[in-house]
């Protein structure tokens, strides 16, 4: 059987005369290291180095064959899921008999008070029995626009099968002959057709429009009528509403608007120019009965000019009143009414006997 012998331990004296010559050994390396630079490169290192191992996070697909084969079944069998129920939904919504237009009561109107249901709904023929949601709204729209009297118009789905359509409808501003009828114009230039009787009944308090008809285009048109808006404007913005004594504005020359403005039983033909409606207006006002006074045939008067006034005398049946309204024109050739000359341009040749308007 061996033996075995336990070292003998050092002394306290040899321990303590090894460990010093170990710390005097360690503060040697640590003054020559620090004289080379060595030991603040390796004290560097070691606090930048990782004192442990850190965790890596590993993706969603599995690294094994297996794994990726089971993830894109899952993902196959998602997507065929989806588009299943994708189509069971549309199929409802297409064969479901509650999503159907059954009849034209199923149409909600509003805002119409001169177009007639009847007519809203022969925009809408086509779609009763059909599915709510195959029903295009737009092209709908666009076709109640078409109606002269709709403005604007709103197509809405109120399910399950119901449709809503709000028209804002057009706003008559003026009278304008059409043929030998009279009929109504919007602010931009549509015409608006009424039978007599309906329009007696709305009271319509107009001037007629001249200068425009179904020929002109609808830009034309509009551009006139927006000349005829700043007319009447003008000349109510005083506040004594001096549109409604205007019987007739011609608007079919943009530099020359002229009206027929009633005095005396008659009327007299006013020319006002493109611009200064209101200024204009109020100076024929003011000297028009020092006019009618001196010149009792006054038929026209132009007030385009700014130093004078052009005035013309209506016809007259015998060659003796003739030629006194020519004795009359020509007096006004050469009078003066408070910084207004009566007298026609170089270019305008007066015409005896022969009425404006």
């Amino acid at each position: 059987m061996g033996q075995f012998y336990r070292p003998t331990a050092p002394s306290p004296a040899r321990a303590k005369i090894t460990q010093e010559t170990a710390s005097e050994r360690n503060a040697t390396r640590r003054l020559a290291e620090q004289a080379s630079g060595d030991g603040e490169d390796r004290e560097e290192d070691a606090f930048l180095r990782a004192r442990r191992r850190v965790p890596v996070r590993r993706g969603l697909i599995p690294a094994s064959r297996a794994g990726r084969i089971g993830v894109a079944a899952a993902v196959v069998f998602a997507i065929c899921a989806l588009w299943l129920v994708a189509i069971g939904i549309r199929n409802f919504f297409r064969d479901d008999p509650r999503f159907r237009i059954a009849s034209s009561s199923s149409i909600q109107i509003m805002g119409n008070s001169q177009v007639t249901r009847s007519e809203l709904l022969s925009v809408f023929g086509s779609d009763l029995g059909r599915n709510i949601f195959f029903i295009p709204m737009g092209a709908r729209r666009i076709s109640l626009e078409q109606l002269p009297w709709v403005e604007h118009a709103t197509v809405m789905r109120l399910l399950p099968d119901q449709l809503r359509v709000a028209i804002t409808e057009r706003t008559p501003v003026a009278f304008v002959r059409q043929g030998n009828a009279i009929g109504l114009v919007d602010a931009h230039g549509v015409f608006l057709h009424l039978p007599p009787a309906v329009m007696a009944a709305k009271h319509y308090s107009f001037p007629v429009v001249s200068g425009i008809s179904d020929k002109d285009t609808l830009p034309v048109r509009a551009a006139r009528m927006h000349l005829y808006q700043q007319f009447i404007g003008d000349l109510d913005s005083g506040g004594a509403k001096v549109s409604t004594q205007l019987s007739e504005v011609d608007i079919s020359d943009p530099e020359d608007v002229w009206a027929l403005l009633p005095a005396q039983g008659s009327d007299i033909q006013v020319h006002f120019g493109d611009s200064d409606f209101l200024a204009r207006y109020r100076s024929y006002q003011q000297h028009l009965p020092e006019w009618r006074q001196q010149y009792p045939h006054l038929a026209s008067v132009d007030m385009r000019y700014e130093n004078q006034v052009v005035l013309d005398m209506a016809r007259q049946d015998s060659g003796q009143d003739g030629a006194a309204a020519s004795a009359h024109q020509a007096d006004a050739a050469e009078t003066k009414h408070t910084g207004h000359t009566a007298a026609k341009p170089a270019p305008k040749s007066l015409k005896a006997g022969k009425a404006k308007g």
